[in-house]
């Protein structure tokens, strides 16, 4: 990496203020746009991971004409007519988390999150010998990530007969979300051998549902916050999917500035599948201000 690039201007969207996955996203930018010596203006709906207030912030993005536009997507569509006028005015558009339908943009970073729940799934059933009920938090209904996430659950759970998914309720991705689908599920009376929760910080919430009702039950989570990592070593959660929006925004932030830089990026980069557990998660074991970079060369090699 250099810092030879010309001092350019980036705006990132991202969906909210609260999920802490989106906060490690906007210090990863902040962290590659300094080492290449350009600048990172951030822009988070008020509202949680509403459409509108970002379909709003998008064309005032657009309005600001910067080099590039960094895009974690609130919705599939409701953002493309807004995307084709920043494409068709010649401003590059890279995605992280999750893209849109209908637009191509310049370059994407993510994950399978198909794959990423289906592989933290197995790694929940895999320790119920006994199988059992297991229940299942759902993230905002407006995610792109929703949908293929509850996909890799049921996927995981078809392959394990002794394991059925008997319920399921959304959490928003919000912890408050986590606490008040965990404390539905429990009210139900019914037996819960474990549970499978679409981010991490709904397994948080989750957790406080069931501090308070005085029981324990597994649960995995996906993110591998530096909260969820704590709930890991603690015992709390047994593990966490590695969906790394800081590695992604690291990432799309230097896929941007090399596009802009005349140099060429590939259309997508998809993440490997990583699962985070007690054996090894001191490698996630530290603030996102503290994480590592990622090296380029190591996900998009020449």
């Amino acid at each position: 990496m250099t810092a030879s690039a010309r001092k350019y201007k980036l705006i990132a969207l991202t969906k909210n203020k609260l999920n802490p996955a989106y906060t490690g996203a906007r210090l990863g930018a902040d962290r590659v746009a300094a080492r290449w010596g350009c600048t990172v203006a951030h822009r988070v709906p008020e509202k949680p991971d509403d459409v509108d207030e970002q379909l709003a912030l998008l064309q005032g993005a657009h309005g600001e004409r910067p080099d590039a536009i960094l895009l974690a997507p609130a919705h599939a569509t409701a953002l493309n007519a807004t995307l084709r006028k920043v494409q068709a005015d010649g401003i590059p558009v890279v995605c992280i988390v999750s893209r849109p339908d209908g637009v191509t943009c310049t370059s994407y970073v993510g994950s399978d999150d198909r794959a990423l729940a289906h592989g933290i799934a197995s790694y929940l059933f895999a320790r119920l010998p006994k199988g059992g009920n297991i229940v299942t938090l759902e993230g905002h209904p407006n995610a792109i990530t929703s949908p293929p996430r509850a996909r890799g659950f049921r996927d995981a759970a078809n392959e394990h007969p002794a394991v059925r998914i008997s319920d399921s309720r959304v959490g928003y991705f919000q912890r408050a979300g986590g606490h008040a689908a965990m404390a539905e599920l429990l009210a139900t009376g019914s037996p819960i051998s474990g549970v499978l929760a679409a981010n991490d910080v709904m397994a948080l919430g989750a957790l406080d549902a069931m501090r308070e009702k005085g029981v324990k039950i597994p649960i995995v989570g996906v993110n591998a916050t530096p909260e969820g990592v704590e709930a890991i070593k603690s015992g709390d959660m047994l593990a966490s999917a590695a969906f790394d929006a800081m590695k992604m925004a690291c990432l799309g932030t230097e896929a941007a500035i090399r596009c802009l830089s005349g140099r060429a990026v590939p259309s997508e980069l998809i993440l490997p599948v990583e699962i985070v557990d007690r054996s090894n998660c001191a490698a996630w074991d530290r603030d996102y201000v503290d994480r590592e970079l990622p090296e380029w060369d190591h996900y998009a090699p020449a």
